[in-house]
């Protein structure tokens, strides 16, 4: 009889559970990525792999049209001599698509967070590299490495810039 009631018991314990996470909801991330499954999640990632898929082409038009006019990348160090700005990126990004011949590019997206009017992407990337030294010698360079880019969202033109990051 004892057992009877324990199990019965386990058993009422089990369904509370999951009656309380079908009511509240279970949450889902996006797939292949650890962001929770929201329509503005996924409108992040949507915009993140249209950059990512700007750097596997080398399309640096596109890079550049995501870029907010106010882009500054301080590159994590406290002094301004190698901060990006918008017009050192043009010149960065030109610079980089006549020495890189070919990319590839993977994301895998750890969190999307937003901070008053920033919003915050941190992935982990894998990027392989054809750099061309001169005319006979191009060699494959790799990168792995953790990024956070930042964006915002304009309202007004329905649609998210990269203010660093890139």
């Amino acid at each position: 009889m004892m057992s009877s009631m324990r199990s019965g018991l386990a058993f009422a314990v089990f369904c509370a559970a999951i009656v309380s996470s079908t009511a509240t909801g279970c949450k889902k991330n996006i797939p292949n990525t650890t962001v929770e499954d929201t329509p503005a999640n996924r409108s992040i990632i949507t915009f993140m792999e249209n950059y990512r898929r700007a750097v596997e082409e080398r399309d640096v038009g596109a890079l550049l049209a995501m870029a907010h006019p106010q882009y500054l990348d301080d590159n994590g160090t406290p002094t301004g001599d190698d901060d990006i700005d918008y017009r050192a990126l043009r010149i960065k990004l030109a610079t980089w698509r006549e020495r890189v011949t070919d990319v590839r590019y993977e994301i895998k997206y750890r969190t999307v967070g937003a901070e008053m009017e920033r919003i915050m992407v941190d992935y982990r990337y894998s990027a392989s590299f054809r750099i061309a030294y001169d005319e006979e010698d191009e060699r494959w360079s790799r990168r792995i490495g953790e990024n956070r880019m930042v964006l915002t969202y304009d309202d007004v033109e329905d649609r998210y810039y990269v203010l660093s990051g890139m």
